[in-house]
């Protein structure tokens, strides 16, 4: 996390190639339901990688696909899944901490509800007292919440939160098992440390979520052979892969999608775009991430999605605001049973200058990331409707 840098240097690598004309069709043309948290009994189970099966032959996505790995089954006995996925989220810092925390998620938990919600936890559940940053360090962030807020996430509507990111070990290893204990102890999937697979099952549809950052403390994005058998270890363990990536250089100038190797504060953060693509190829239905601190755009790969950061979703004096950097969403989506997407949703969200975040009627960050998208990735750029609805590229005649 850093401070919002002074001015923009925006980098236009893509643009459209094809004149703002293409065809293009529509997945979903109505936003996803609001469901009640309680109407689904969301069962969880955390595993690790071991002997990798014999991959399934590909499922067909009208596009030509090597080295898929398909979903363990086709059953029509299995559900369909709906997801609501935001960024970064932490909710102060002890002892900087919101003055009623148990309501202060509660301009969005309308929009955030859903039968499976992921967020990433930008930071540990604690109450040790020594981290990472030596006595009196003015360039360091060591985030902190009290072990008692895994419950508030819960009643929030929290069902999986991920762990693969640059603060998870802010207090080194007793803040990090203090975390999964208090996670584990709210009834909430962790998911991106070492070999850790986050699963939880929805009706009779098992969701795996295998998150990645560039760090060797989490499961590691940078090692590409371990990360696809980790994917392909999952795709042993449910229907549904959703990989997430906690990848790319920071701050208000960093909301482009490179195509390349990115770095920040002399540290290598990974290619997201190649890797958000090989996890495609490698197994996964969705990609989803964050970490740079501010949106980015979304593509269509080889018939999936993927949304390359959602950004800040939620703070109290965390993360630097104003600009680019206040502007967050929602992105709901629901899966076939096969992983295929068949409707999906970005709300638009609003931070206050303390990091609150509110729905936004306004819509700026959904025109923020079409700008993003059609800049960045062209004719795969995946679009945002009016009404928040996304609309997947048409195929390539």
């Amino acid at each position: 996390m850093t401070p919002a840098h002074a001015s923009k240097h925006r980098r236009r690598r893509r643009p459209s190639s094809d004149g703002g004309g293409s065809r293009r069709r529509v997945v979903v043309l109505t936003t996803v339901l609001v469901v009640a948290i309680g109407a689904a009994a969301i069962a969880y189970e955390v595993t690790r990688p071991g002997p990798t099966k014999a991959p399934h032959q590909p499922r067909s996505s009208g596009v030509a696909v090597t080295h898929k790995v398909a979903a363990t089954t086709t059953s029509t006995d299995y559900n369909a899944v709906t997801i609501s996925a935001v960024g970064d989220t932490d909710l102060g810092n002890t002892p900087a901490l919101p003055p009623d925390p148990s309501t202060y998620l509660q301009p969005v938990e309308a929009a955030l509800r859903a039968p499976i919600v992921f967020g990433n936890l930008e930071g540990t559940l604690t109450d040790a007292t020594t981290s990472k940053c030596g006595a009196g360090s003015t360039d360091c962030y060591a985030f902190q919440n009290p072990p008692a807020y895994a419950q508030i996430l819960k009643a929030d509507g929290f069902t999986v939160i991920n762990s693969a990111n640059n603060h998870s070990h802010d207090f080194g290893v007793q803040g990090a098992a203090d975390t999964t204990a208090a996670l584990q102890s709210a009834g909430i999937v962790q998911a991106g440390l070492p070999g850790q697979i986050g699963v939880v099952t929805e009706g009779s549809t098992k969701v795996a979520f295998v998150d990645f950052a560039p760090y060797t403390d989490t499961n590691n994005l940078l090692d590409f052979p371990a990360a696809k058998l980790l994917i392909q270890q999952a795709k042993t363990e449910a229907q549904v892969v959703v990989v997430y990536m906690h990848a790319g250089a920071e701050g208000a100038d960093a909301d482009h999608v490179t195509g390349q190797e990115e770095t920040y504060v002399g540290e290598d953060r990974g290619n997201p775009e190649a890797f958000a693509q090989a996890a495609i190829t490698d197994g996964a239905d969705l990609v989803i991430a964050s970490g740079p601190h501010v949106l980015r755009g979304m593509q269509e790969y080889e018939g999936h999605l993927i949304d390359y950061s959602m950004g800040n979703f939620a703070g109290y004096q965390n993360f630097a605001t104003g600009g680019d950097l206040s502007l967050s969403g929602i992105l709901t989506v629901t899966l076939g049973a096969n992983g295929t997407l068949t409707s999906g949703h970005f709300t638009s969200l609003l931070l206050s200058s303390v990091g609150q975040p509110s729905v936004d009627p306004s819509g700026a960050a959904a025109q923020f990331v079409n700008q993003l998208s059609s800049e960045d990735f062209g004719a795969t750029a995946v679009t945002i409707g009016a009404s928040g609805q996304l609309s997947l590229p048409a195929p390539a005649s």
